[in-house]
């Protein structure tokens, strides 16, 4: 069988920042639909973000697009531009290699959820900017530009 039963799949907390850059994005939950599914070349992933919570640290990606989808709730979408709200239905896509950062933030009261989909490359580095991280294969490590 091929459909996906979102009740069977595991609820994970995917935070791995280092502290204290993991606490505004600990309230949030994601499954992951695609690599329930042996999917190896693109994710998808029910995330669910709570009051208060991030999606993550503002980041961008070298190697690898971004689509988001909003299915329920409120969210506002913080780039380098400034922010924008998002509500059901609305999406919003970053493509691999633009250096203008980006993440979601709920601002409002209840939380919401969001179908994130995204390629994935061994050679991707992720870029944030906020916090001077980068991540790429050999995980998260301080960003020292010479």
């Amino acid at each position: 069988m091929k459909k996906i039963n979102l009740s069977m799949l595991p609820v994970e907390k995917p935070s791995s920042y280092p502290r204290p850059f993991d606490e505004p994005c600990s309230a949030q939950t994601l499954q992951r639909l695609a690599r329930s599914a042996g999917l190896t070349q693109f994710g998808v992933n029910v995330t669910t973000i709570e009051a208060g919570g991030w999606s993550s640290q503002r980041h961008c990606h070298s190697h690898e697009d971004e689509f988001v989808w909003v299915l329920e709730g409120e969210l506002i979408l913080v780039t380098d531009t400034g922010e924008e709200t998002l509500l059901p239905g609305d999406c919003a896509a970053f493509r691999s290699g633009d250096p203008d950062g980006h993440h979601l933030v709920n601002k409002s009261a209840r939380a919401a959820r969001v179908l994130e989909i995204g390629t994935t490359s061994p050679q991707d580095r992720c870029t944030y900017p906020d916090i001077d991280l980068i991540a790429d294969a050999g995980g998260v490590h301080p960003h020292y530009t010479p």
